[in-house]
């Protein structure tokens, strides 16, 4: 059979609930306020003892008492990261108003919620249980707490939904991915409804031993809320982080016929592989570039019409320079004009969950016309000299967004988010 896809009748898709708790806030209206005003999420580590650590310092969720959110017995069942995909749903699916829409068809409405990493504090926990207590203390919800597609399980049960279920595990770009394929998803019709995102804790001792042997974190130690400092000459890794961020998409045809609130359009989604190494980018950039073009031909505008690229801005010596070449490339003389910030500054690297937050503060500089800044950057950079907004954000119509995430295993994703017009 000759298919072919532009002869299909594709459905607009559209942002109409958002919910997240991050290192700078527990909602998305508190989020945002400590994004937009440059305010820093990063702090000494609190977890664990940390003294042995090459890196002590990492974006952890605030006064995070999980007893405000769950029952006392749910935390047997509900691995960190889980609870933080069900905070956030929560809060999405409430903003969007869905929950008192009595014509949702729930067979219609789907979740799809990745993670970068998964339930890795109840592996650990159960990992030393297993040691020194021995095979039968293992808990009988090991499997269930840690599985890294138990958000979407967890939220699609918590909110009655049973349309597409589903979960990605494609690093720091997983819910990136996530958003973008639920978009795909509802494009074709196969669902109405789609809430989807991403979740992490991966703040554990395991997790930062990894990440510190690798010499992947920043060790500026001693000044924590100065450590993510994307594009800047003096960067020396990221920062760990977690939380979560959710938005709740549908098609046009359906936030319509039931008035719903839009807080923007999702217009286009790239995605690529380097297919290069297994946790350097490409040095020529080819699968940025790639994925950002396809972003964009797949929203029908050319690179001059974006007035914003959330960018993926690891504060890491070779993503900050990759990605900036790689935006010279796409963009040409219009990389000098076009407004660049990396969000991270502020909420360090959240890791699975990172895309779906910076989809969310796209969605807001869309909505408040107004693009939030790069924290930290101090000292320019020969390999990084854009207009990264540095240090205050700035008040602008924002019609078009372009937002990047790029993880190991050289896999890549960007979307395209629009001003939503009739």
């Amino acid at each position: 059979m000759d298919f072919n896809r532009k002869t299909i009748n594709l459905k607009r898709v559209v942002v109409t609930g958002m919910g997240m708790i991050t290192p700078v806030g527990k909602t998305v209206a508190e989020s945002w306020d400590n994004v937009r005003n440059g305010r820093s999420g990063i702090a000494e580590l609190t977890r664990f003892d940390a003294t042995d650590f090459y890196a002590r310092i990492a974006g952890e969720v605030k006064n995070y008492d999980p007893l405000d959110y769950f029952e006392k017995k749910a935390m047997k069942i509900y691995d960190p990261f889980i609870q933080f995909a069900l905070i956030a749903a929560r809060e999405a699916f409430k903003d969007s108003g869905l929950g008192e829409y009595t014509e949702l068809v729930k067979e219609r409405a789907g979740v799809y919620i990745a993670s970068g990493i998964g339930g890795i504090q109840t592996i650990e926990n159960n990992k030393a249980m297993l040691m020194e207590r021995g095979p039968r203390r293992v808990s009988p919800f090991f499997l269930p707490a840690s599985l890294a597609n138990l958000g979407s399980g967890q939220v699609s049960i918590d909110l009655g939904l049973k349309g597409p279920n589903m979960a990605n595990v494609t690093a720091c770009a997983a819910s990136t991915h996530s958003i973008g394929d639920s978009y795909k998803i509802l494009q074709m019709g196969d669902a109405d409804v789609m809430v989807a995102g991403g979740a992490e804790y991966p703040i554990t001792p395991l997790g930062i031993a990894g990440f510190s042997v690798m010499r992947a974190l920043s060790s500026r130690n001693d000044e924590p809320q100065r450590a993510s400092r994307p594009f800047d000459k003096e960067r020396d890794g990221f920062v760990a982080a977690e939380g979560s961020g959710i938005v709740v998409l549908e098609t046009l045809e359906h936030a319509v016929k039931r008035g719903a609130r839009i807080y923007a359009e999702v217009a286009g989604f790239g995605f690529t592989s380097d297919a290069y190494h297994m946790t350097a980018p490409d040095p020529e950039g080819d699968g940025f570039c790639r994925t950002m073009n396809m972003a964009m031909a797949d929203a029908g505008i050319e690179p001059h019409e974006i007035d914003y690229i959330n960018a993926h801005g690891t504060s890491t010596p070779l993503n900050d320079k990759l990605e900036t070449m790689a935006i010279k490339k796409v963009f040409g003389e219009h990389a000098r004009n076009v407004n660049i910030s990396s969000t991270k500054s502020m909420t360090g690297h959240m890791l699975g969950a990172t895309g779906a937050a910076e989809a969310i503060f796209s969605a807001m500089a869309i909505k408040e016309s107004f693009i939030p800044p790069t924290i930290n950057y101090e000292n320019v950079d020969e390999d990084c000299d854009l207009n990264y907004t540095p240090n205050k954000g700035e008040s602008k119509e924002v019609k078009h967004v372009l937002s990047n995430s790029f993880g190991f295993g050289g896999t890549n994703g960007s979307l395209v988010f629009k001003k939503f017009e009739e």
